[in-house]
């Protein structure tokens, strides 16, 4: 089959980003007013998810600096629901992961998946919440506000959903859960609720990311302003966040999903497929046909989200752990987005057949993307019947010339080569 022939796009419009990122969470922690309510010697727990936010080792450094400084003894803990196959090992290795570990931050890091009921929220369920940070003296977050993958709120993905569903361990993740989109976007609230007045929380670092996926502000939010201030956050995260600069694409290749990337796999956000049982698609963009070829090493093998994209690889069918796969989606309860699809022996399989169904036979028509992952959409390729509206706008950039999709003698193609910037060009020592 001949394959369309590709150019490369950067989105160039200028982003908001923190230079000093240490510098400005030291700088964030001093104005929060906490060498008030925080006295020498009392134990500070840090909540810590799992998500791949840009610079966390050293916000998490910092962050343990400042309370140093106050003579506190802080301790990170584990706020990541049931992620990492639900149990505390599993925890500890996607933590360290990220460079937070005992031996790097030099204060203990603890993972342990008990939790104690503290009250009923006004839905009459138990609130869950985490033995360790119950036990502290103060609790803190560490939290990326952005708009979330499986909801639309006032709160999304943010502070109040690190202190019921991450802090809630496996016990509040289920609970929340098995109500579909309700649990999250209606009872959450009311959880959190529940959480100010009878836990040690006295507040999060909120983090905003940009549409290169850098750290664009990060700002104080005390337990007493949280449900005025994070709304108001998430909505200038939803301004800043990366798209796909194209309104209807006949094929998008994406060469990774995973954990890492989004927590849905594939971002909904970003390819316009909600798949949540019983919710309204938006499909905007509108894209007809998804090839996903890999997954990220970084998940571990638990590849939710893989049904978003229509069709995959037998690689990372393959690389598919049922464990922590299983696990994550049925305490999701968002099984539709996680049926496996059709399945090829290789990436020019793959791709080849999303071309002969993706609606558009002539072939000089075809309207195809390829991107790395979806969380990095600075630089993509797209073949000729884009490059007319990539030239038109004056966000987007064309790199060169077209080429033409190569692959190796596998049939596969190399990441690393298309994506040199990306996380799949650094991990293999690129950058």
């Amino acid at each position: 089959m001949e394959f369309p022939s590709l150019a490369l796009v950067r989105q160039v419009a200028p982003q908001p980003e923190v230079a000093d990122l240490p510098g400005e969470t030291l700088s964030q922690w001093k104005k929060s007013g906490l060498e008030k309510r925080i006295s020498k010697g009392a134990s500070v727990g840090i909540g810590v998810g799992s998500r791949g936010i840009a610079g966390l080792s050293q916000i998490v450094q910092a962050t343990i600096a400042y309370f140093h400084s106050l003579g506190a003894k802080p301790f990170v803990v584990a706020a990541m629901g049931s992620h990492g196959g639900a149990n505390s090992h599993g925890q500890r290795e996607l933590l360290a992961e990220y460079g937070i570990s005992e031996e790097k931050l030099g204060v203990p890091v603890k993972t342990d998946m008990a939790t104690e009921i503290i009250g009923n929220n006004s839905w009459g369920e138990p609130v869950f919440w985490d033995k360790n940070a119950l036990a502290a003296d103060a609790l803190v977050t560490i939290s990326r506000i952005k708009p979330h993958t499986d909801f639309r709120g006032k709160f999304e993905s943010g502070i109040a959903k690190m202190i019921v569903i991450g802090l809630g361990k496996r016990d509040g993740a289920s609970q929340h859960h098995r109500w579909g989109f309700k649990g999250l976007r209606d009872m959450l609230p009311e959880t959190a609720k529940v959480i100010l007045e009878k836990t040690p929380f006295i507040g999060g670092l909120a983090i905003l990311e940009n549409a290169h996926e850098r750290t664009a502000k990060i700002e104080f939010v005390s337990k007493e302003s949280l449900f005025e201030r994070e709304p108001v956050l998430l909505e200038e995260a939803r301004g800043l966040m990366g798209r796909l600069p194209f309104n209807e694409i006949d094929l998008l290749v994406v060469g990774e999903i995973g954990k890492n990337y989004s927590g849905a796999g594939i971002d909904p956000n970003v390819v316009g497929r909600l798949l949540i049982e019983g919710q309204e698609e938006s499909f905007q963009p509108r894209i007809i046909r998804i090839c996903a070829l890999d997954l990220s090493p970084e998940s571990h093998g638990n590849a939710t989200g893989v049904g978003i994209a229509d069709l995959t690889t037998e690689r990372l069918l393959a690389s598919i752990d049922p464990v922590p796969f299983r696990m994550n989606n049925l305490t999701a309860c968002f099984l539709l987005r996680s049926k496996l699809p059709l399945a090829f022996p290789n990436d020019r399989e793959c791709i080849a057949t999303g071309i002969e169904t993706c609606w558009q036979p002539d072939f000089k028509k075809i309207r195809m993307a390829l991107i790395p992952n979806t969380l990095e959409l600075f630089e993509m390729w797209v073949s000729d019947p884009l490059l007319g509206e990539a030239r038109a706008n004056s966000a987007l950039h064309v790199q060169g010339d077209c080429r033409k999709i190569s692959f190796d003698e596998k049939g596969n193609l190399d990441q690393k080569y298309w994506f040199p910037q990306s996380f799949q060009g650094r991990r293999n020592g690129q950058h």
